[in-house]
């Protein structure tokens, strides 16, 4: 339990780091240069994607199928766009800047675990 927490809070200070690059590339995405509203909307990110994310995944199955896994950027899409909904202060000004920033958080969370992968000692 204690590491399923740990993994969760990472996942977190992932997508606040993700959420902060996308709003230095993307003028749709802004968070009223204060901090705490970064991790409170990464905070719901990381609920959204644990909660609602899998059973959207599953709905969406045929268009991922038909896309080749492509869709699945528009579904990072609504879940940022549903973030934004949810949390009035992190202001995402369109489904089309969503997309993008889901992207960007997706980019952010797979190069940050890759570094992290290559320097973590190996288990035995």
């Amino acid at each position: 339990m204690k590491q399923q927490f740990e993994q969760f809070l990472v996942r977190v200070a992932l997508n606040s780091i993700g959420l902060f690059v996308a709003s230095l590339f993307l003028k749709g995405v802004t968070y009223q240069d204060q901090w705490y509203v970064l991790v409170i909307a990464a905070l719901i990110l990381s609920i959204i994607n644990a909660l609602i994310k899998p059973l959207v995944v599953i709905l969406a199955l045929p268009a991922m199928v038909i896309t080749l896994g492509i869709f699945s950027i528009v579904i990072n899409g609504l879940m940022v766009y549903l973030a934004h909904l949810i949390y009035q202060p992190f202001q995402v000004s369109s489904f089309g800047s969503a997309i993008l920033a889901g992207l960007v958080v997706g980019l952010v969370n797979y190069i940050v675990t890759r570094l992290f992968d290559a320097f973590a000692p190996e288990e035995q």
